[in-house]
């Protein structure tokens, strides 16, 4: 069997209600900058709006105008998204409890998750969504995933439950040393 190597995610689309409700949420709450919009091709009736994430890769969103946005959590069963997370710098992380708020969002508050910290809140629509924060950088030469997988091999040799910071730095050390 031939495995088909991905590249990376092109992009993620959810379904969603009016056309304003996904602006709004999308662009205005989450500041992602709408790219273009256009009908969906496999089906006229339905609108596609695109939105940029920050990495230059997309989440498009179809709309239809007689559809309400309703808050109701999605259904969590086997085989349905659970959440969606997305990266934000240290500052947009620290301030985002308080302007979800402002907002209109609830949200779990700050939860610490051993190398990163995240928040979660639901969109107009019920989606869980995520903000998640690094709690490290990257050595010069190496991204996130690769400090991940070795701080993963020192959690374990030690014994321990989760990544923390300790397993970070010194994934950190090991991977610059090589």
């Amino acid at each position: 069997m031939t495995v088909a190597r991905t590249t990376g995610v092109h992009h993620i689309t959810l379904n969603g209600a009016d056309r304003q409700t996904s602006i709004d949420f999308w662009q205005g709450i989450l500041g992602m900058p709408f790219v273009f919009e256009q009908p969906n091709l496999d089906d006229p009736e339905t609108n596609h709006l695109y939105f940029d994430p920050g990495d230059g890769r997309l989440i498009t969103i179809f709309t239809r105008e007689n559809l309400a946005a309703d808050r109701s959590p999605n259904p969590n069963g086997i085989g349905n998204l659970h959440h969606l997370a997305f990266a934000v710098e240290r500052a947009v992380y620290d301030a985002a409890v308080a302007n979800l708020k402002q907002a209109g969002f609830a949200s779990s508050g700050e939860v610490d998750r051993g190398f990163m910290d995240s928040i979660y809140f639901r969109d107009p629509l019920g989606q869980l969504i995520e903000l998640a924060c690094y709690k490290f950088v990257p050595p010069e030469g190496f991204d996130h995933a690769q400090v991940l997988a070795e701080a993963h091999k020192i959690r374990l040799a030690a014994g321990d439950y989760n990544i923390t910071v300790k397993h970070l730095d010194a994934a950190s050390d090991a991977l610059s040393a090589a």
